[in-house]
């Protein structure tokens, strides 16, 4: 499921209860597992819906606070040229972080989960959590685009964190 191209929902099924139970079920695990973001094929639905949800956490001490957001159907308008190279984990490769390098601004058109089209510009955080989760819609994953060399596990992650908070 996680390398499969996600299929778009239907504008006439965004309201259906499955659809809203999927969302809601979809924010409660990412919540659980202090995720920043989570996309429908990690819970096994390939489906274009992924939520963005953000606060500060062992992981991304310096997380903006979001609440829970569905963004359904996304499409990418423009990326910035400026990137940054940062710290990815991924709910589905728990345990693990690495370097990315992302678009620090993603501008996107989306559903929201009443079936409002929305546009919105994503800054930081928010942009590689935004351009992550889009990429699972596309069967990609955050170690696909990895240096495997910079791969750490949680425990050498946070020795990391530790250190640089203390410059």
């Amino acid at each position: 499921m996680l390398r499969q191209k996600a299929a778009p929902v239907p504008i006439k099924d965004i309201k259906n209860k499955d659809i809203q139970d999927l969302i809601d079920n979809m924010i409660e695990t990412g919540v659980d597992n202090g995720g920043v973001g989570i996309a429908a094929p990690q819970v096994f639905q390939s489906l274009q819906i992924f939520i963005i949800s953000s606060k500060s956490n062992p992981w991304y001490p310096k997380a903006p606070t979001v609440k829970p957001t569905a963004i359904i159907n996304p499409t990418i308008i423009s990326l910035s040229k400026d990137k940054d190279l940062s710290w990815e984990g991924c709910l589905s490769f728990p345990g693990v972080k690495g370097r990315v390098s992302r678009h620090k601004t993603v501008t996107a058109t989306f559903l929201d989960r009443n079936g409002k089209q929305k546009q919105k510009t994503f800054k930081g955080l928010l942009a590689r959590v935004f351009q992550h989760e889009f990429d699972h819609l596309q069967g990609i994953m955050f170690t696909d685009i990895t240096d495997p060399k910079t791969f750490v596990t949680e425990k050498e992650y946070q020795k990391i964190l530790r250190k640089a908070s203390k410059k």
